[in-house]
């Protein structure tokens, strides 16, 4: 028997052997390297995958199967498109009455024709139905109610009183002499 392993086991068939021995030793560790790599990328625990890849075959085929479906740039991507789609539809409403969408600048919802906004009646641009005067041309809105404005301040009592106390001072002309 080892008369006939020695005649098959020839010096051409133990290079071949080896050649194969090696790439399987290079291909194990470059798929741990791949393992390690394409987690990280993907935002995973790549130091547990690292122990699980170490197991020979079973390792990768296990990161295969549980691996996180998307790269961690890919999702960033998505969440920023996501939010530039919410930021842009934010541009739009739905119609109070129908949930239609509308635009911002829609005064009558095209579907139920509702009235989202009322109009100017000076420069005919849309209102906000809240607004008391128009901001493009300063002209009162006809129905609101006024408002008070920010800086106005109601008189309070101590700044009344000074008031009246000047007037109830005789004006010099009125002491008896002038000046």
């Amino acid at each position: 028997m080892t008369e006939l392993l020695s005649q098959l086991w020839t010096p051409e068939l133990q290079a071949a052997f080896t050649v194969v021995v090696v790439l399987l030793v290079i291909l194990y560790v470059l798929s741990i390297v791949w393992v390690v790599r394409d987690a990280y990328l993907r935002g995973s625990y790549w130091y547990v995958w690292a122990v699980v890849a170490l197991i020979p075959l079973l390792g990768v085929i296990a990161y295969c199967l549980l691996r996180p479906p998307l790269l961690q740039i890919d999702r960033d991507e998505q969440e920023l498109e996501i939010a530039l789609k919410q930021r842009e539809l934010m541009k739009y409403g739905e119609c109070a009455n129908c949930g239609y969408p509308v635009e911002a600048d829609f005064v009558l919802c095209p579907n139920c024709h509702q009235r989202l906004k009322n109009l100017c009646g000076t420069c005919n641009h849309a209102l906000d139905p809240t607004w008391t005067v128009c901001p493009y041309c300063a002209t009162p809105v006809a129905g609101a109610a006024p408002r008070a404005r920010r800086g106005a301040r109601t008189p309070q009592p101590h700044q009344a009183a000074p008031q009246q106390t000047r007037q109830a001072r005789p004006a010099p002309s009125e002491r008896g002499g002038a000046q």
